[in-house]
């Protein structure tokens, strides 16, 4: 083949988790040209990889006209174009794209899926990764998704795979790491999960509260979908030890995690951000659908702690115990390794 076209349009963390398959297609097509059809939002985890010849951004608003259009524009010629998401979106691209061969993978039960699927690529996979099945059958492991998007290089015909994450930072994003991050700090990422009913503000506050009595620094980074929440929490906790970092650009975020110890967070993409930068983590699952979740979307190749919500109306204080022996242990096994 002289050229590969990849298209996810999806989520930060479900790019990175497919950095591996990426690689493994130039891995397994040296001499082709690869490009990537991604969002404005998710390119900086694309920016700095090496394993791609191009990079072409789709506005995450862009019309359904600009979008077949950039998708014509870009499968011009392509010999393969994928779709790395099992969504519906990235199937669409991929025919727009016009390629002769188009592959991507579906959820086995995501029935109208699997028919935009059959109606818009020429081949695809599917996965097993179901709520449902995954209760159902709990003697049968959850493939990871590093793993199915892999699968999607060996029904290409690829050969040589990789499964190790792919996430390069720039010298200006470390130098900003360097200059505002305590290096081996315990880093807590804010997301709405944390501050719903099961677990909820007081116990946040809580939580960090400990974090910063038990260790000598505590990072708190957020975004702008907790701002009120974090602007409360920082009020109420009153530690000098405890850094506070809000709406930092991707690869600033990714590079201060890589400076921490450990980093805490409920199922977001920090859990493979920090991953792919090599940080031990714990990642809090909700109750529902955790053995899928927890397996699907577990820390890859770091070394973790996957703990469970409580159910709805039972106190937090023991899962925050838990919080804290994982933290404890983790950053105690990470000194000199790293």
């Amino acid at each position: 083949m002289n050229r590969i076209v990849l298209i996810r349009t999806d989520r930060v963390g479900d790019l990175v988790l497919s950095t591996p398959a990426i690689a493994s297609f130039r891995r397994s097509w040296p001499k082709a040209r690869l490009e990537a059809i991604v969002t404005d939002y998710t390119e900086p985890i694309m920016r700095y990889n090496p394993d791609v010849d191009a990079i072409h951004i789709l506005s995450k608003s862009a019309s359904k006209a600009d979008a077949r259009e950039r998708a014509r524009s870009v499968g011009a010629g392509a010999d393969l174009v994928v779709a790395l998401a099992p969504r519906t979106d990235d199937y669409r691209l991929a025919a727009w794209t016009g390629a002769r061969r188009r592959l991507g993978y579906v959820y086995r039960r995501r029935y109208l899926s699997r028919l935009a699927a059959y109606f818009f690529l020429t081949d695809h996979c599917i996965s097993e990764a179901d709520p449902e099945l995954a209760d159902r059958y709990p003697d049968r492991p959850v493939a990871h998704e590093v793993h199915q998007v892999l699968a999607l290089v060996t029904l290409a015909g690829g050969s040589v795979l990789t499964d190790e994450l792919v996430l390069r930072v720039g010298d200006p994003d470390r130098e900003f790491a360097h200059a505002h991050v305590p290096a081996g700090a315990i880093a807590l990422n804010l997301a709405p999960r944390w501050f719903i009913a099961n677990f909820g503000f007081e116990a946040t506050v809580e939580l960090v509260r400990r974090l910063a009595s038990m260790h000598r620094d505590v990072l708190i980074t957020y975004g702008n979908d907790v701002p009120d929440a974090a602007a409360r929490l920082r009020d109420a906790v009153s530690a000098p030890n405890v850094t506070w970092l809000s709406g930092l650009p991707l690869l600033q975020w990714a590079a201060a995690l890589a400076q921490c110890a450990v980093v805490v967070t409920v199922d977001t993409g920090a859990t493979h951000v920090a991953s792919a930068v090599g940080v031990p983590v714990v990642t809090v699952f909700e109750r529902e659908y955790f053995r899928l979740s927890s397996q699907e979307w577990a820390p890859w190749r770091v070394p973790s702690a996957i703990l469970c919500k409580p159910p709805l109306g039972v106190a937090p204080g023991p899962l925050i115990d838990d919080i804290l022996a994982a933290v404890a242990r983790l950053s105690a096994t990470s000194i000199g390794t790293r």
